[in-house]
């Protein structure tokens, strides 16, 4: 993947950390497990499946009512949908909704030509070019969408659209350009699963590289009769991290040489290849966490005329509200954290590293709070609004059907006043968690303990103080 990367330094280098060997358990040990990633029509079964509810919630949006909390379409996408993606999934099990995700299916059913059976691709024969292999339109893209998220989220049309949206663009592009170029490079929902399927305990890795190497065919990354080539374009063989394996398991099918596996290892070993860092992953951190809090300020905080600007009450208070939410995103946010890093760079003395390089590798620090901060505020509106599930089940556009007799099934919020206590240990943990991040990566740069430690406090403070935000807004 092409990303901008940070000049070679000139002076001093510190010596590289040793190498760490990580625990791993194959999953694809087991006999039965692995006989069901390698049946063919796996995806296409489970894609079938996810694909009835998201027409459901494409049809129930612009046709439905425009209640939200009636509507089959706003509850089981950003109530029931969400909460299963940011606060299973994704932490567990990292990129496995991109595995049955519908909406590129359509696109990628058109250009292989089959559903089950592999076939060669057909498309116009376009690449996508050098300078787009990165996630920066992934980053614009959800950047775009969170600006109007308080209009997504609670008007069923604009939903509707929206998904109508993603999945013609999805289509669009696969007719153009080779295997998944919008999961890989434009999806916003993609760059933020990506990133934060770093910190999963589930990978896709092959056994032994030099089996790869050795290897001619390549029919992971090309195919074969027993399937397509690796649709995200990863070849396996240099896969270190989750972030742009899409867990799709064709791989495993095409290997002539079983050299792919299934593993469970530690959590958040990805954040540590300091290879695979760029800029435009260090920003979707800076993006991703700077929305938590932004959205915990707008939807749980006391600053109604906040909440009446990102409801677009008055387009004049939305312009200033959409300036000063892309303006944290993009420049405060990143700009106080720069400062951070150029503090650790002068009081470490780490002469040897170029701030910029500094920059992006203490990044990935925010990854693991960023996850904890999106749990722990999806925990605010999922446990209080989930309840709305079951009767929209029975009526799902809102128009007086009981098709399973939970129609009248009450509101029941769900231990509403014991929230803040489960707020509170899941964003230490992601503090915790970001600090020895931070530590790990200092300990990259520097030659010493006592340096690595002094290089470290500047991002804690700012971490500690991140963490303070989201609970002063949590706590009230």
């Amino acid at each position: 993947m092409t990303q901008a990367r940070a000049s070679a330094p000139r002076r001093r280098r510190a010596p590289a950390p040793h190498p760490v060997s990580v625990p791993r358990f194959e999953l694809t040990s087991i006999r039965w497990l692995d006989a069901i990633l390698r049946w063919r029509p796996l995806q296409f079964t489970l894609i079938a499946a996810t694909l009835g509810f998201f027409v459901l919630a494409i049809l129930t949006s612009l046709v439905g009512t425009p209640v939200g909390n009636r509507n089959f379409g706003i509850i089981f996408v950003w109530i029931v949908w969400w909460a299963l993606v940011i606060s299973l999934l994704v932490p567990l099990a990292g990129r496995l909704w991109c595995a049955v995700c519908p909406i590129p299916a359509p696109g990628e059913w058109l250009q292989r030509r089959a559903f089950i059976t592999p076939r060669p691709l057909r498309t116009l024969g376009k690449r996508w070019p050098n300078r787009l292999k990165n996630i920066w339109i992934q980053n614009l893209a959800f950047l775009g969408v969170a600006v109007f998220s308080a209009i997504i989220l609670t008007r069923p049309a604009v939903t509707g659209w929206v998904l109508l949206a993603f999945v013609l663009l999805a289509i669009g592009l696969s007719l153009l350009y080779e295997r998944r170029i919008f999961c890989r490079y434009v999806c916003p929902v993609g760059g933020f699963i990506g990133l934060y399927s770093m910190i999963a305990p589930l990978e896709l890795r092959v056994k032994d590289p030099e089996v790869c190497r050795r290897h001619k065919t390549k029919e992971c990354y090309l195919g074969s009769e027993n399937g397509f080539g690796c649709p995200w374009l990863v070849f396996p063989g240099s896969l270190k991290r989750n972030a742009y394996c899409g867990l799709c398991t064709e791989c495993l099918k095409t290997c002539s040489m079983n050299n792919v596996a299934l593993n469970l290892r530690p959590p958040g070993m990805d954040l540590l290849v300091p290879k695979e860092r760029g800029l435009d992953e260090a920003y979707k951190a800076f993006i991703m966490s700077t929305c938590a809090l932004l959205y915990s300020a707008i939807l749980l905080g006391p600053w109604g005329k906040l909440k009446d600007a990102a409801n677009m009450e008055d387009w004049r208070a939305w312009v200033i509200y959409a300036i000063g939410f892309v303006a944290m995103n993009l420049a405060i946010v990143p700009g106080l954290f720069y400062v951070a890093t150029w503090l650790s760079r002068r009081w470490a003395r780490l002469s040897h590293a170029p701030t910029r390089r500094l920059f992006i590798d203490f990044a990935y620090a925010l990854v693991p709070l960023g996850l904890m901060a999106w749990i722990a505020f999806s925990l605010s509106f999922v446990l209080v609004n989930i309840s709305y599930a079951l009767p929209v089940l029975s009526d799902p556009f809102g128009w007086g059907w009981n098709l399973l007799g939970t129609r009248d099934f009450p509101w029941t919020p769900y231990f509403p006043a014991r929230i803040p206590y489960l707020q509170v240990p899941i964003l230490i943990i992601g503090l915790v968690f970001g600090l020895y991040i931070a530590w790990r990566i200092a300990n990259e740069h520097a030659s010493a303990p006592e340096q690595a430690l002094r290089g470290v406090v500047p991002i804690a403070v700012f971490l500690l103080a991140a963490t303070l935000g989201f609970l002063g807004l949590y706590l009230g």
